[in-house]
């Protein structure tokens, strides 16, 4: 089940990971990757980092936070849906990076967690704004393609069936169930002139 929620205009505090080359192991280590549900990942997201008191996301300041903003190459590695889930899970609904790894990025958009690529300078004057102040909102708008904080503006692209997916809060399989009565006129037609299979006598 992905996430239903129409996205549109989201609006949240952040938490600034300056870390790069952050792959899907670090995200969520596979000894927590056992469950077969999508929910109950938040405690194993970062979990190794999560040792150390000053990991910025044990920093109290950083309770509900909703937007990660990371370094270069987030999510990398292994194709591990867990990953996305655990980001879901603790609550984040947007992830800001340079450059995300490829698998991680699609994983994510099919689930309803929106991935946003802005330059690197980008993400250092977020990191600034959200380190001077954590209780800074950070306005990621989905419409009009922008990032806003304070006196931060940045656009991003997004394909456009994506983007249209997400803003309706629409998971694939609804996506394409939008299209349910023309599928169904093209498969009547198409299955008159497939070749039958006929029973053994």
């Amino acid at each position: 089940m992905t996430d239903s929620r129409k996205f549109t205009v989201h609006t949240g505090t952040a938490v600034p990971l300056r870390r790069t080359d952050v792959d899907t192991d670090q995200i969520i280590p596979v000894r927590f990757c056992a469950s077969t549900t999508r929910d109950g990942h938040a405690d194993a997201l970062f979990a190794d980092w999560r040792d150390d008191p000053g990991f910025v996301l044990n920093r109290p300041e950083r309770a509900g936070a909703t937007v990660l903003i990371a370094g270069h190459d987030f999510g990398t590695g292994s194709s591990r849906e867990y990953a996305v889930w655990a980001l879901q899970d603790y609550g984040f609904r947007v992830v800001v990076a340079p450059r995300f790894g490829d698998i991680f990025r699609g994983n994510s958009l099919m689930n309803g967690l929106l991935t946003v690529t802005v330059p690197a300078d980008v993400v250092v004057a977020l990191w600034e704004e959200t380190e001077a102040d954590p209780a800074v909102p950070v306005v990621v708008d989905l419409e009009r393609g922008q990032v806003r904080c304070r006196g931060v503006l940045a656009h991003f692209d997004l394909e456009q069936d994506i983007r249209t997916r997400l803003l309706l809060g629409l998971d694939p399989i609804a996506s394409t169930l939008r299209y349910e009565e023309e599928i169904a006129v093209h498969e009547a037609g198409r299955r008159s002139r497939l070749p039958r299979t006929r029973a053994r006598p």
